[in-house]
């Protein structure tokens, strides 16, 4: 039972058709349960997210799901997902899930997140959205550190509605296209396609800020 349970999660942005044909409406309870888990457990960063909003677009697109039920459910989902995430860091901490799930809890995830957080400060719960991994760890590390709470909120309402709306419209309108339809694996390209564009822009961004500073603040790094 837990396998076929794990089997689903792990696949179901490769057969939503027919995860909805079988549970009907039971599988946007279904798509809020793994949207939540992806985003509110550190120990759960292997759950589909951008790939399933992006097919859970074109599914809507083909009449399959109701884009506006589709697009509460994520986001209420991942808003959510992400305030659990920020308490467990907060009342627990980071050290029990390391000591505990070593191979899911990567120190290499947990350095990339901080990072994005010496970058990008508060703004980094919003950008992480958009990041796999970083996604998974940002909120754990914000209630772990000194973010205070309404500010954490505010860029978790921010970016899950941003992310929502990005991943699942961009699947709902290149859906709509019949070789698009007919060929899944062109809905995973379009997945890769937006997440390699995300961290360009981030990387651009980056580089252009570091040109901006005088150089007597580069010549100091």
């Amino acid at each position: 039972m837990l396998d076929s349970l794990l089997s689903l999660a792990l696949n179901i942005d490769q057969n939503l058709p027919l995860v909805v044909n079988e549970y009907g409406i039971w599988t946007y309870v279904i798509l809020f349960i793994i949207i939540f888990l992806e985003t509110g457990l550190v120990v759960t960063p292997f759950l589909p997210g951008d790939s399933l909003l992006f097919v859970g677009g074109a599914a809507a697109a083909s009449g399959i799901l109701n884009l506006e039920y589709l697009l509460i459910v994520i986001i209420v989902g991942a808003v959510l997902g992400d305030t659990l995430n920020y308490w467990i860091g907060n009342r627990v901490g980071l050290h029990f899930f390391l000591e505990r799930f070593p191979n899911l809890v990567k120190k290499e995830y947990i350095d990339r997140t901080y990072g994005f957080f010496e970058k990008y400060g508060g703004a980094t719960i919003f950008v992480a959205r958009f990041v796999p991994m970083v996604r998974t760890f940002a909120p754990c590390l914000a209630g772990i550190g000194s973010m205070r709470y309404p500010k954490f909120l505010f860029y978790n309402i921010l970016g899950g509605i941003s992310w929502a709306l990005v991943i699942v419209l961009a699947g709902y309108y290149l859906g709509t296209f019949t070789v698009v339809k007919e060929n899944m694996s062109l809905l995973m390209i379009g997945v890769v396609a937006l997440s390699v564009a995300t961290i360009l822009f981030i990387v651009a961004s980056l580089i252009m800020a570091w040109c901006k500073k005088p150089a007597n603040e580069k010549n100091d790094r």
